[in-house]
């Protein structure tokens, strides 16, 4: 048998290793049409930024040593041009020799992976605009801000990859800007987490610009002048353009393959393409949401790499393995914060008509009594009818990483509540509390189900009439530390003796600082006569940060 693959970096490295695993006999070539095989692009901003000084360390395999252990004919700076799917060939270009050649094959693997955007904006392909996607990009980036006189950046798109750079970039010493066209970084998040991670980018001193769209660029002198809609501009060395990928479809459209809803290659479970001897996986493959059942692409390299285990599986076996999907679970490093998503955010569970509830809580990182324990914000939505888990986001600063494993393992079964709530941890005062946070979430949750709970949430807030009753249950001296407008305040301490002050023919919406005062503050007046009482989801804290954000984008 002989193989083919097109593209060598996490999903088609992945499946040409498991292959030759499989079969040891088979012909296995491995085409790349760039210079470096099977490199972490995930740590490319942190190489630029210095963090990683070893060039070396980004590289998993070279074609050598991957040919070496694998005996794999692994062809670099190779661009495959074509697949004819009649005749079972692909069309190749060495791209130093300019030779021109075919080969045949009995499986065909496509895992082109996806393509940086680059708008027709004017002046785009100037010098000192860059993206950054692979090596190369990287080491011309490195080169142009360490051999100049450079002092100021621009980085255009606030998503994972946009952070990272403009991250790193203040780390080398520059001043740093960062225009996002949405009115939120971070896409895959809801508003308010989004909000608490841009409260604290701007902390650092970032000019955090959102709902800034770009019109164009212009070279003057040795800097760049970056055009914006609103008519400002902003004066800078170096640009890097964040502003999203696009699954690279070239070849299977040439191939006549079948392209999903969303444009990216149809597969099957098995990840078969339309041609039942063509495979595809990685950035460019389109898959059913497990969560939604709407078409999906992901860009992450964990599904690539385990899209091409289960590829080779299904090529050398015989379609013995499904592929169940993606959840999207990802974390990125913002400054000091780690920010974490696994599942469907809220907003797009409102888009597709998914019945859920939102949930947020603030907790520790660990017992409050040791050392060094950091709140993190968790929100979770979930089913009220079924407890279904549909999504978990995070932000904070210890133990993101664990918890948001431990959610997007429930959300990928399509677990419940009930297993947040009954989820036994290792607890020692370092490393957690005896309710850990993902229990304390998920008590939360199912005090909503059982409503236990009644809760409304930061932008209901404007809906309150002069008629409703609005209770600050934190201490005096927090109340007079900043409150939300309108509301007066009943201590938690002191609301049993002051009951009579509330009325009972009233809307009461309470609130305290993270939630729990809130609650219990809730569950005294439900037992008391009150019926028509609700609690703000993740408290003053989660309103200051949304409303506070959610102002400078109006």
């Amino acid at each position: 048998m002989k193989y083919i693959i097109v593209g060598a970096v996490a999903g088609g490295a992945s499946t040409a290793a498991r292959l030759r695993r499989l079969d040891e006999h088979a012909e296995i070539v491995l085409f790349e049409k760039g210079e470096y095989i099977s490199y972490a692009n995930c740590g490319l901003p942190y190489y630029i930024g210095n963090v990683i000084t070893d060039r070396n360390k980004l590289f998993v395999q070279t074609a050598a040593s991957f040919n070496q252990r694998f005996k794999i004919d692994v062809r670099v700076q190779t661009e495959v041009l074509e697949v004819n799917a009649a005749t079972k060939t692909i069309n190749a270009r060495n791209q130093k020799t300019g030779e021109l050649y075919s080969e045949n094959y009995d499986k065909l693997v496509l895992s082109p992976g996806a393509e940086p955007m680059r708008p027709p904006l004017p002046g785009i392909m100037s010098e000192g605009i860059f993206t950054l996607r692979n090596v190369n990009d990287t080491d011309y980036i490195k080169s142009y801000v360490s051999n100049r006189a450079i002092k100021k950046a621009v980085v255009i798109g606030a998503g994972f990859i946009g952070l990272e750079m403009a991250e790193n970039l203040q780390e080398l010493g520059l001043e740093v800007s960062i225009i996002e066209m949405g009115n939120q970084i971070l896409a895959p998040l809801d508003f308010p987490i989004a909000s608490i991670v841009q409260q604290h980018i701007r902390s650092k001193g970032v000019d955090l610009r959102l709902n800034t769209a770009v019109t164009g660029f212009e070279k003057v002198g040795n800097q760049l002048k970056v055009n914006l809609k609103s008519g400002e501009s902003i004066v800078a060395d170096v640009v890097i353009l964040s502003i999203g990928v696009k699954p690279d479809t070239k070849l299977a459209v040439g191939a006549g393959l079948k392209l999903g809803e969303t444009r990216g290659i149809w597969v099957n479970e098995f990840l078969q393409t339309s041609t039942p001897d063509i495979y595809a996986v990685g950035d460019a493959i389109e898959f059913t949401n497990p969560i939604t059942n709407q078409a999906l692409i992901t860009y992450l390299a964990g599904p690539a790499n385990k899209q091409g285990r289960i590829c080779a599986n299904n090529i050398v076996l015989g379609n013995v393995q499904s592929y169940h999907g993606s959840i999207n679970t990802a974390i990125v490093k913002v400054f000091d914060m780690t920010i974490a998503t696994a599942g469907t955010a809220a907003k797009h569970l409102t888009t597709a008509h998914i019945e859920h509830k939102v949930s947020t809580t603030h907790n520790g990182s660990h017992a409050s009594y040791y050392p060094g324990s950091k709140q993190m914000s968790i929100q979770i939505a979930f089913s009220t009818k079924t407890g279904q888990l549909l999504s978990a986001q995070i932000a904070g600063y210890d133990g993101v990483d664990k918890r948001i494993d431990i959610l997007s393992s429930i959300i990928k079964r399509k677990g419940t509540i009930d297993e947040m709530v009954e989820f036994e941890h290792a607890y020692a005062p370092p490393y957690s509390s005896a309710k850990d946070p993902v229990n304390m979430a998920g008590f939360v949750a199912e005090n909503i189900i059982l409503d236990r709970l009644r809760i409304f949430y930061w932008n209901e807030l404007p809906a309150i009439t002069p008629d409703d009753l609005l209770i600050d249950v934190r201490t005096a001296a927090e109340f007079e530390n900043g409150k939300i407008p309108n509301a007066i305040n009943i201590p938690i301490d002191e609301i049993r003796d002051r009951i009579g002050e509330i009325s009972k023919n009233k809307r009461i919406y309470i609130y305290c600082e993270a939630g729990l005062r809130g609650y219990l503050a809730q569950r005294i007046l439900l037992q008391n006569g009150y019926e028509q009482v609700q609690n703000l989801s993740g408290g003053y804290q989660l309103w200051k940060a949304a409303s506070t954000e959610l102002a400078l984008v109006s």
